[in-house]
């Protein structure tokens, strides 16, 4: 078994695992193990148990790394056993009973709220349910502001929806509770109002880093900045 920690990449909501691959090159240039799963975006619960079967099949101390809603499973997913660090990535961290409406609902709205569109998708059995995207036209501002357009314009085009439920579903434990945890806060982020971020990373007590003027997509505009965050972790935890 390796004693340097795997780093399970954990993107959210908008994004794919692509939106890791300037942080994976960090990374697996310094010769750490990292994988970044694919994330199913369709509830807290499901998605957290989809994330903690991830980690719980790596041999060896895992670090679960989220980005925004990806936050929120590594906060419940982030029990398993094998896990040993927290990194959130301008992410939500709630509190064991806590949902993301009622995290987000104690500070201003940020401009995302405003910029949703809803899809609906087919639940077998049952009525379709709701999903939403970030309509393509606020889609740079909102989230990837320091991006250079042309590649905002892919993001928006590829972008993945989340269940609109997830909001409302509530976190079944906080992991930062018995798990050391780091933070990156985006300064100018428009999708999660910074606020948000920063109240959930002290409260965590979590060793926090902020980038001025960074976006919503900080990983994908400052990935450097994100991986040295995570090496700090690794070396911590290794």
């Amino acid at each position: 078994m390796s004693t340097t920690p795997t780093v399970l990449l954990v993107h959210g909501a908008f994004a794919d695992a692509a939106s890791w691959s300037g942080v994976i090159a960090e990374l697996q240039r310094d010769g750490i193990p990292v994988i970044a799963p694919p994330n199913p975006l369709r509830g807290l619960a499901s998605d957290a148990a989809y994330i903690a079967s991830a980690a719980a099949q790596i041999d060896g101390p895992v670090i679960l790394v989220g980005h925004s809603y990806g936050g929120a499973l590594i906060t419940v997913a982030g029990v398993t056993e094998n896990v040993v660090g927290l990194v959130y990535v301008a992410a939500y961290v709630l509190e064991e009973g806590e949902s993301l409406g009622e995290l987000q609902g104690r500070f201003p709205l940020s401009p995302l709220v405003s910029n949703l569109k809803q899809w609906t998708y087919p639940v077998p059995g049952g009525e379709p349910a709701t999903e939403v995207t970030i309509a393509e036209d606020a889609f740079p501002s909102v989230f990837a502001a320091d991006v250079p357009a042309e590649v905002t314009r892919i993001l928006a085009a590829a972008q993945r929806p989340l269940a609109a439920a997830a909001f409302e579903e509530t976190a079944t434990a906080a992991a930062w509770r018995t798990k050391p945890a780091w933070a990156l806060i985006a300064g100018a982020d428009n999708a999660i109002n910074p606020e948000v971020e920063r109240f959930g990373a002290k409260r965590a007590d979590a060793t926090i880093v902020e980038i001025e003027g960074a976006s919503h997509a900080v990983a994908v505009s400052r990935p450097k900045e994100v991986a040295d965050l995570i090496r700090t972790a690794v070396r911590a935890t290794g």
